[in-house]
C-alpha cells in the first residue's frame, strides 16, 4: 500500500530539507577550521571564501523556501501563528537571517581578506597571523557556535510543539 502523498506532505518534506541543507554545514564550520588552522593555513583565505559564498548562495536563499514553507504549514496545517514554539522558531530564522547579511557574510569576506594577507606575509614556513585575524576568527566561532545553537532549539521546538 502506498500512502497518500497531500500537497501539506511534501511541502513539509521541502521546508525540513531546506534546513538541512542551510544550516547543515554550518555544524561542520567548528572542526573544518580547527584542522584547517592547525596545518592548513594556507588554505584559510580560501576556506572563508566558500562560507561567505555558502551563505550567499545557499543559506540566504534556502532560508527564504524555509520561510515560505514553514508560513504555508502553519497556514494550511494543524497548527496557527498563535502557537508560542511557531512564533518562535519564525523569530530564531529572522534573527539567523538577518545576521547572515549584516554580520556573518561580512565577517567572512573580512577574515578571507585578512587570511590572505597574512598568508602572503609569511611566505616561508608557518604562517603567523595578526591579532585582528585571531579576534575575528575567535569570533566568528563563538557566533557560529551560537547560531547552530539557536537551529536545534528552533528544530527542538518543531519537534517537542510544547
Amino acid at each position: 500500500m502506498f500512502a497518500e502523498i497531500s500537497l501539506y506532505n511534501v511541502v513539509l518534506f521541502i521546508h525540513i530539507a531546506a534546513v538541512v541543507l542551510a544550516f547543515g554545514v554550518t555544524f561542520s564550520y567548528p572542526l573544518v577550521l580547527s584542522v584547517t588552522r592547525k596545518g592548513f593555513e594556507r588554505q584559510l583565505p580560501y576556506l572563508h571564501h566558500i562560507q561567505a559564498v555558502v551563505g550567499e548562495r545557499m543559506i540566504g536563499p534556502l532560508g527564504g523556501v524555509i520561510l515560505l514553507a514553514g508560513i504555508y504549514l502553519a497556514i494550511d496545517g494543524p497548527y496557527d501563528f498563535s502557537e508560542p514554539w511557531i512564533g518562535i522558531s519564525l523569530l530564531i530564522l529572522v534573527v539567523i537571517l538577518a545576521a547572515g547579511g549584516a554580520y556573518f557574510g561580512p565577517r567572512e569576506k573580512r577574515l578571507s581578506e585578512l587570511a590572505e594577507r597574512d598568508v602572503a606575509a609569511s611566505p616561508d614556513g608557518p604562517v603567523s597571523f595578526s591579532a585582528e585575524y585571531d579576534q575575528l576568527f575567535r569570533q566568528m566561532r563563538t557566533v557560529t557556535l551560537l547560531a547552530n545553537v539557536l537551529v536545534l532549539l528552533a528544530i527542538f521546538l518543531m519537534v517537542t510543539k510544547p
